[in-house]
């Protein structure tokens, strides 16, 4: 009878030390969350119409939507505000974004837009939503936004202590915080529209990061029974290469669908799919490099223990 082996991308066995360089990638990890609080300040996120305000319009056209050229230009010509124009789903469906003023004439402009994509497509254009967001709203959804993502931190902190110890609390949000600024400043560089969908992609990964960096701390902890007096570095770098093979599977398969999306999902996917892709390994990053280093600069063991297995500087 045949037999079959499993294809192993991992070593059952590593043993790389990861804690030698600890302070490269914590300088490394520093100066990419200064650099994301620098563009933060100086150029901002480009909110999507969710947190500025403005119009969305959903439009099926009676032919294949083709070049976005003749309505851009008639749309400019028309003295809109920031205009935005993207296909989605079949090559029929045109989303138009427009950022309008608290005080502009909605209704006025949304006449004004149904003329021109009815003069550039002919007759049978639908349009099959029309959404207007104020700025006031906009407000409250980036309120409501930064106070889940705050819930949602506190939670996973209050989970983490009760598992293991206040120290692997604070070690996972120091990495949770580090993937959250590190996403944020991937929408900066990138310039796309950070709206809800951005909220809901830094929550994905957030999830993603703290299943990652709690899988380590388990075999943390199990093998600080196993070896009492073995250094705590060398401890730290021992569960990371135990854990590695599943770490690298399991941010494998994610970032290859993460991938699947942004290059095949359209463009409605794209920012939120891309997002992901970087935010995935930001996380896996993180629990490697952050989470679990940073544990050794708190106390983990009990006194005794640490006289009888101190880490290595």
């Amino acid at each position: 009878m045949a037999r079959f082996f499993p294809i192993r991308f991992i070593p059952e066995t590593t043993n790389i030390q990861f804690m030698k360089y600890r302070w490269v990638w914590f300088s490394l990890s520093l100066a990419l969350t200064l650099a994301t609080f620098a563009l933060f300040f100086t150029k901002g996120l480009t909110l999507g119409i969710d947190f500025s305000g403005g119009i969305l319009m959903d439009v099926r056209t009676p032919a294949a939507v083709g070049d976005l050229t003749p309505v851009r230009q008639a749309m400019d010509a028309g003295k809109f505000g920031e205009v935005s124009l993207q296909t989605f789903g079949d090559d029929r469906e045109l989303l138009i974004r427009i950022t309008a003023d608290e005080n502009a004439d909605q209704a006025a402009i949304v006449e004004k837009v149904k003329g021109i994509v009815g003069g550039v497509y002919g007759e049978g254009v639908e349009f099959r939503q029309i959404d207007y967001v104020g700025p006031t709203v906009g407000r409250e959804l980036i309120r409501g936004g930064t106070i889940a993502t705050l819930l949602t931190f506190a939670a996973i902190l209050l989970y983490v202590w009760f598992r293991f110890e206040w120290q692997f609390g604070v070690g996972g949000i120091i990495a949770l915080l580090h993937d959250a600024i590190l996403t944020l400043g991937f929408y900066l560089v990138t310039g796309y529209d950070f709206s809800l969908t951005s909220v809901a992609a830094i929550m994905t990964i957030v999830g993603y990061s703290i299943n990652d960096s709690v899988v380590i701390y388990d075999r943390i902890r199990e093998n600080m029974r196993k070896y009492k007096k073995m250094p705590l570095d060398e401890l730290i770098n021992l569960s990371i290469n135990e854990t590695l093979s599943r770490t690298v599977m399991t941010a494998g398969t994610t970032l290859l669908a993460a991938l699947s999306l942004a290059l095949f999902g359209g463009e409605v996917l794209e920012s939120f799919s891309w997002a992901m892709f970087f935010g995935v390994m930001a996380g896996t990053y993180s629990s490697i490099y952050i989470s679990a280093p940073i544990l050794i600069f708190f106390p983990v063991r009990p006194a005794e223990e640490q006289e009888a297995a101190p880490a290595r500087a």
